[in-house]
C-alpha cells in the first residue's frame, strides 16, 4: 500500500528555481570566468558575450518569475490600499477642517498667555529685586522693618511661582513652523557661493547629470562620447 499523503509532501517548486534551470551551465561558466583575468584575445571576447547573453537572460527570464509571482500579492495590496483611502482621506478632511477652525482662536489665546507670562515674569522679577533691597536696607534691631523683609520676599517667591505657571500655561495644538522668503535670488546665491560651496558644486554636477545631453555646449561643461562594455 502507498503511505498516505501529508501536508507539504507535495510542494510546488521555487519559481526561482525554475526560472534559473535552463541557465545553471552558463551561470557555472560565468562564475568560472570571473577569476580575475582580464579577456586578451577576440576568441575570449566572442565565448564571454555568449556566456554575457545568457546572464542576462537569465535576469530576464527570474524577472519575468518575479513578477508572475508577486503579481496576485501587489494586486491584493493595491486593492486593499485603495479600499482603505477613501476612509483615511475623508478623516484628513476633517482634521484639516477643525485644525482650520481653531487656528486663529488658538493663535490669539497662545499670543494673550504669552504677554500674561511675560508680565507675571517681568512682576516677579521686580518684587524679587525689591524684596531683596528691603532685607538688605532692613536694621536687625527694628522688627517691624524685618518683618516686611520677610513678607515681601514670600510675596515675591509667590510673584516666582506664579511666573512659572503661567509659563506653563500654553495653548495645546500649536506648533512652532519656520517658513522663509527668498527676496533675492542673486543675493542669496552669492552669498551660498561665500558660504556653502559644496552645495553650489553639489547643485552643478546634478545639473550637468541631468542636462549635459540637451546643454552640451554650455560654458563649463565638456561632453564626449567613448565606447564602454554592456
Amino acid at each position: 500500500m502507498n503511505a498516505p499523503a501529508v501536508i507539504g509532501h507535495n510542494n510546488p517548486p521555487d519559481p526561482i528555481d525554475e526560472a534559473l534551470a535552463p541557465f545553471g551551465d552558463v551561470i557555472s561558466e560565468a562564475e568560472s570566468w570571473l577569476d580575475g583575468q582580464k579577456v586578451e584575445t577576440e576568441g575570449q571576447m566572442k565565448a564571454a558575450d555568449v556566456l554575457l547573453k545568457g546572464v542576462k537572460a537569465a535576469r530576464k527570464a527570474v524577472d519575468a518569475a518575479r513578477d508572475a509571482s508577486t503579481e496576485p500579492l501587489h494586486k491584493a495590496w493595491k486593492t486593499e490600499v485603495a479600499r482603505w483611502k477613501p476612509t483615511q482621506d475623508d478623516l484628513d478632511r476633517l482634521a484639516k477642517g477643525l485644525v482650520s477652525l481653531l487656528d486663529d482662536f488658538k493663535r490669539k489665546l497662545a499670543a494673550e498667555k504669552a504677554e500674561a507670562a511675560r508680565k507675571a515674569e517681568a512682576e516677579a522679577w521686580e518684587k524679587t529685586r525689591a524684596a531683596q533691597e528691603a532685607a538688605r536696607l532692613a536694621d536687625a534691631g527694628n522688627i517691624e522693618a524685618t518683618r516686611a523683609a520677610a513678607a515681601a520676599m514670600e510675596e515675591a517667591e509667590a510673584a516666582q511661582q506664579a511666573a512659572m505657571a503661567a509659563g506653563k500655561d500654553t495653548v495645546k495644538g500649536l506648533r512652532t513652523v519656520t517658513k522663509y522668503e527668498v527676496t533675492d535670488h542673486r543675493a542669496l546665491l552669492n552669498w551660498i557661493a561665500k558660504n556653502d560651496r559644496d552645495a553650489i558644486t553639489d547643485f552643478i554636477n546634478d545639473w550637468a547629470r541631468k542636462e549635459h545631453k540637451a546643454r552640451a555646449n554650455a560654458d563649463g561643461l565638456r561632453v564626449w562620447t567613448e565606447k564602454e562594455a554592456f
